[in-house]
């Protein structure tokens, strides 16, 4: 079921608000990081497209990377899942690997991210990941820092 307004609201707000997409973005394969110069969630995107998003209202800005590209990136801290915390980007696959991985955002204990499976965002548990074999293993959690503005 996709998400909903106030479930998005129980998690974090970015100072401007949730703008419509992060809940009602369509999951669009080929909107992947680079394909398109302007890709604009509301007009439909993959995970990493729409997380990238999303961490850009909280002033976190990632290069357009695929998940084995932003997975490799040694300019972000990686940490073990048991340390993931509001905003970090949780990479999942079906062996661990990194390319191709499905790509979330950590709240709490629940993560936001499109969805291929329902069609639009999701905000999930990680227990709802560890139940689907596309998302059974976590290939590891990146830190994203907020950009400082001079």
């Amino acid at each position: 079921m996709p998400i909903t307004k106030a479930e998005l609201s129980r998690v974090a707000v970015p100072r401007s608000g949730w703008p419509s997409w992060a809940r009602d973005a369509p999951y669009a394969t080929a909107v992947f990081p680079d394909a398109v110069r302007s890709a604009r969630p509301e007009d439909g995107a993959n995970c990493q497209v729409y997380a990238y998003a999303v961490l850009a209202l909280f002033g976190r800005m990632v290069p357009p990377h695929r998940s084995s590209e932003l997975w490799d990136d040694r300019s972000f801290a990686h940490v073990e899942p048991d340390e993931a915390r509001d905003l970090d980007l949780v990479l999942f696959s079906t062996n661990g690997a990194a390319w191709g991985a499905h790509v979330a955002v950590a709240f709490g204990p629940s993560l936001l991210h499109l969805c291929a499976e329902e069609g639009r965002p999701a905000l999930w548990m990680w227990e709802d990941f560890a139940a689907r074999s596309r998302y059974a293993a976590v290939v590891g959690v990146v830190r994203v820092p907020v950009v400082r503005m001079r």
